[in-house]
């Protein structure tokens, strides 16, 4: 089979230009992750908001292919690091080495200093060593030594997890989680998507066709127009709502949870054209933004089940705004 060459998009410098490109991109990576595609834009639009994703299922469905896409599509550096439980926190985020010939430390950075990581395997990486990505997430630095490192901008951190039941799997604290912005399954593509995949018409097969539809300026540009969509008082309202009522519930979500899903919905809203957003973007991102957060009472509670009660909640509770 010819291999296509690759989708070769300019540098978009103009604002006016921004929105078209990233949609560009999107639907490349629609075309090689076949048969998702609502999963690739939530995917996408987390990655718009400044977010990172938690890809959760079994081995092999293509969240490696989903993340290395997204990779391409972004451009910059990317770095990947299999999940083993004998990983140290310093191979993730470095070590300072003594120089012999300057007479003194010298940081050497680890992979965690990248636009792009590719975590494979997350829950098979022991506890101190998650714990090294804390800051990362957050903050966008990492601390060692009693120096403070920048990591480049945009920092974008997509994860893999297997099921908690594999064996060797450790798993995910709730300060760990709590830094994910969303979580998505992939699941077994349909016949018609799993058919191009094994003809070698979509998937990993396909990523060398996609290429960064956007200069890392205008992925910051991108970034600060998601940010501008407005939010109304009735928004932050309903959201508040919710939050309240998942919090009666016995389900834990942090301020941080709530900031995330006003993210996302942001990136939903931007992609769609719009510089506000509607209830339509809240709900539709709600169960991706909350589901793996688990519930204080059982933290293994099953993510089907979390997202069928989320949904409940959709119903339950009431827009209060037309």
């Amino acid at each position: 089979m010819t291999q296509a060459p690759p989708i070769l998009i300019p540098p978009v410098r103009s604002p006016e230009g921004i929105r078209p490109a990233a949609r560009a991109g999107l639907a490349a990576l629609q075309a090689v992750v076949v048969g998702k595609e609502a999963q690739v834009r939530r995917a996408f639009a987390t990655m718009l908001a400044g977010g990172h994703v938690l890809l959760e299922d079994l081995p092999g469905v293509g969240k490696t292919t989903l993340a290395k896409g997204l990779s391409r599509i972004l451009g910059g550096t990317f770095q990947r690091v299999q999940g083993t439980n004998d990983l140290l926190p310093s191979d993730l985020l470095g070590v300072h080495l003594w120089d012999a010939q300057e007479q003194a430390f010298r940081f050497q950075p680890g992979p965690v200093f990248c636009h792009v990581l590719l975590l494979d395997e997350l829950n098979r990486i022991g506890p101190k060593t998650q714990s090294a990505m804390l800051e990362a997430m957050v903050e966008g630095q990492v601390t060692l030594d009693r120096s403070t490192h920048k990591l480049p901008e945009p920092f974008f951190v997509i994860a893999t997890q297997n099921p908690l039941d594999h064996a060797g799997t450790f798993p995910l604290p709730e300060s760990q989680l709590d830094r994910f912005s969303c979580t998505i399954h992939l699941g077994y593509p349909d016949r018609a998507a799993e058919r191009r995949i094994l003809t070698g018409e979509a998937g990993a097969e396909r990523l060398d066709t996609l290429a960064p539809v956007l200069d890392l300026d205008g992925w910051r540009q991108a970034r600060a127009a998601v940010r501008a969509v407005k939010v109304a008082e009735a928004v932050l309202d309903y959201v508040e709502r919710m939050v309240e009522r998942i919090r009666a519930g016995g389900g834990f979500c942090s301020t941080r949870a709530a900031k995330h899903w006003l993210a996302i919905a942001q990136a939903e809203a931007w992609l769609e054209g719009r510089d506000f957003i509607t209830p339509d973007d809240l709900q539709r991102t709600l169960t991706d933004t909350m589901a793996h957060r688990g519930s204080l009472d059982d933290r293994r509670l099953n993510r089907s089940e979390r997202r069928e009660h989320l949904a409940r909640l959709l119903k339950e509770l009431p827009v209060g705004w037309s």
